[in-house]
């Protein structure tokens, strides 16, 4: 059997989206586990378990994945699935494969300056090995990013849990032909979906920041060129930021609306 643990958060946007494409493309039994913190409850109709949880997206499927652990035999499957994510192909024979030769299969969202870790909005183990690593989907755990700073997001302590115990793990890798955004809209081993940012606006990440953010100004050094400076900056990367933003926003409806209306060509632009 295999166990989906999503999470919706404040829009039921993607609720129907999700599980019809998990109906299309899931030829094994399933069981669809949620939480719809402040959705109307008549969504529930679409999942088979809806859990009431509140607090921090990383605690609400460490504690799916609890419930679903009480109920589920050994050998059962966890599959980890953020609410704006979804299959786009039967994902049974990549994953089978790929859990002959390692314990759990995740997407690392290597596009995201090399992030490590694995990420929740694909996630596929056993129950058995959730059990006894334990899984854990906090952050906390750091590692260097490209210009040496500390950086964590979740996945953290599950990667460190991975790496003290000796556990491999199977990296699934963005595998879009044809990227519309450097980090949002991205397929990954040709076999889910992940729009991105599905329930919040969201921001630049560090990515769009490090390829199109305005340099510093130069001024000559004379007297308060440094306080101008500064004011010209914050200025420029407002303008910028919201620039950014704003195309980032528009496509994402623009994808969305075609999508949820069904068109079918939408894909064949990433891939």
């Amino acid at each position: 059997m295999l166990h989906i643990a999503t999470v919706h958060y404040r829009s039921p946007r993607w609720v129907e989206i999700q599980t019809r494409y998990l109906r299309r493309h899931l030829a094994v039994p399933f069981q669809t586990w949620t939480s719809l913190e402040d959705i109307d409850p008549s969504y529930g109709t679409h999942f088979d378990h809806v859990i009431e949880q509140l607090g921090p997206h990383a605690g609400k499927l460490n504690h799916l994945a609890m419930e679903i652990s009480e109920v589920a035999d050994p050998d059962d499957l966890i599959m980890f699935l953020d609410g704006d994510a979804f299959p786009i192909a039967d994902p049974m024979p990549r994953l089978e494969a790929a859990l002959s030769r390692a314990a759990l299969v995740a997407v690392r969202r290597a596009e995201n300056l090399d992030e490590p870790q694995p990420h929740p909005c694909f996630c596929v183990t056993s129950v058995r090995t959730w059990r006894s690593l334990p899984g854990d989907w906090s952050a906390g755990p750091a590692w260097r990013g490209p210009r040496g700073r500390l950086r964590t997001d979740v996945g953290g302590a599950l990667m460190r849990r991975l790496e003290l115990t000796g556990t491999p793990w199977e990296a699934l890798l963005r595998s879009n032909r044809h990227d519309l955004d450097p980090i949002f809209f991205g397929v990954y081993g040709d076999i889910v979906y992940h729009h991105g940012s599905g329930f919040r606006k969201g921001g630049p990440s560090g990515i769009h920041k490090s390829e199109g953010a305005p340099a510093p100004v130069k001024l000559p050094p004379v007297p308060g060129a440094g306080r101008i400076g500064r004011a010209i900056d914050r200025r420029r990367w407002r303008a910028w930021e919201e620039r950014t933003q704003g195309r980032r926003l528009a496509l994402s409806q623009s994808l969305y609306d075609r999508i949820y209306a069904g068109d079918e060509t939408w894909l064949s632009e990433l891939i």
